[in-house]
């Protein structure tokens, strides 16, 4: 992959940063402009990374760019993708692709008849240490798998997100926040789902924010579940039980993800990052696998707590822009985040109906992204540490 691709950023908020930082990773991109509807932090962050601050407006006529990031809340993503595609460009939009199946379709519908390509986040199934996953079973090392667990579960975000208001609202909540990088490593790992049942709750009415800045001291009134249990049937019959929360104080679980086949258990890290490590438990014991030596394994974030962690956001848009050269689909496509999104929003649906939801759609798992693959998307210079 030899060409470079322009690329702009709508949304300045709170991820922006780690995008703008880590595009420095990535050789096949560069970033030359970011828009916002506060036109002061457009014009903070392109001051702070080198960008042209503009409009959404002028952003998307800008014919030197090819490709654009959708940054924007939630709410939003269905109505900004749709304008990057009207405007001729590639997008890759941040979780949920949209909060309704009917808008994901609509986007789908303009894309194709666009010849266009529609990526989303969370990419960090593509990941050195959920590839490896991927690996390992398509090998046969933990046989047929039949049950496991996903776990999320911690007291909301009210305590460092300046602005965590809307994270406890319809079209938010855990499921759609984080339940998507649970469930999209899920379908990588397992397939299609094909119905779930969920109960849901809430534990709290009100929040107060305790983050500084502007919002410190304010109440946030709780307008949709903060738990949520689900149990995912996987087209391939693995029967999981999912567990999202914002209210729990603390857990026991220290293995994000378990899945258990007939040959082996594995231990699958953090669908929140791309690194980590693997386990497997099989009956010869327990057995380590590192994927430090991948090139989008290793652990390349500090946090201010010490935790490191594996963080290349972006990896998926790289992708997209090599399919768009190369005449194929994707990993992280359009498709596939419209069947984890119909997945996230049946699981609320079976919370208020209280009944089982069949998923209507299918998907098959992406193509491995193999090392021969992945690394040419690494710049050469590329940092090798970042301090989040």
């Amino acid at each position: 992959m030899s060409k470079q691709w322009n690329v702009g950023v709508i949304g300045c908020g709170h991820i922006f940063d780690a995008y703008a930082r880590l595009a420095k990773i990535f050789a096949p991109i560069k970033l030359v402009a970011c828009a916002d509807i506060d036109m002061a932090a457009a014009q903070r962050r392109g001051a702070e990374y080198g960008l042209d601050a503009l409009s959404m407006e002028a952003l998307l006529a800008r014919p030197d760019i090819d490709a654009v990031i959708n940054l924007t809340n939630p709410a939003s993503h269905a109505a900004v993708t749709g304008a990057i595609l009207a405007a001729g460009k590639h997008a890759y939009s941040e979780k949920p692709l949209a909060l309704s199946l009917e808008d994901a379709n609509a986007l789908l519908a303009q894309a194709d008849k666009a010849g266009l390509l529609i990526g989303f986040a969370p990419d960090t199934f593509l990941g050195g240490a959920h590839q490896m996953a991927r690996r390992l079973i398509d090998e046969g090392r933990i046989g047929t798998i039949k049950s496991g667990s996903a776990h999320f579960m911690n007291h909301g975000m009210e305590d460092w997100h300046p602005n965590p208001s809307p994270y406890y609202q319809v079209g938010a909540g855990p499921v759609l926040d984080m339940g998507p990088y649970y469930i999209s490593a899920l379908v990588n790992l397992l397939g299609p789902v094909k119905r779930v049942v969920a109960l849901a709750s809430k534990f709290f009415e009100q929040r107060e924010v305790t983050a500084a800045g502007p919002n410190q001291g304010t109440v946030v009134k709780v307008g949709t579940p903060t738990t949520s249990q689900a149990l995912l049937e996987f087209a391939s019959g693995a029967q999981i039980h999912f567990s999202v929360s914002y209210d729990n104080w603390g857990h026991g679980h220290s293995n994000p993800i378990e899945l258990h086949g007939t040959k082996a258990s594995l231990m699958v890290p953090d669908p929140n990052f791309f690194g980590g490590q693997l386990q497997i438990i099989d009956a010869d014991g327990s057995h380590i696998s590192n994927v430090e030596e991948t090139t989008f394994g290793r652990q390349n974030w500090t946090w201010p707590s010490g935790n490191v962690v594996g963080n290349y956001r972006g990896l998926g848009l790289v992708d997209l822009l090599d399919a768009a050269d190369k005449g194929r689909q994707p990993r992280a496509s359009g498709l596939f985040a419209r069947h984890v999104l119909e997945i996230l929003l049946g699981i609320i649906r079976s919370a208020d109906e209280g009944r089982f939801v069949d998923i209507t759609s299918t998907v098959q798992r992406p193509p491995l992204l193999a090392e021969a693959d992945a690394a040419p998307f690494k710049a050469a210079n590329a940092p090798l540490a970042f301090a989040g």
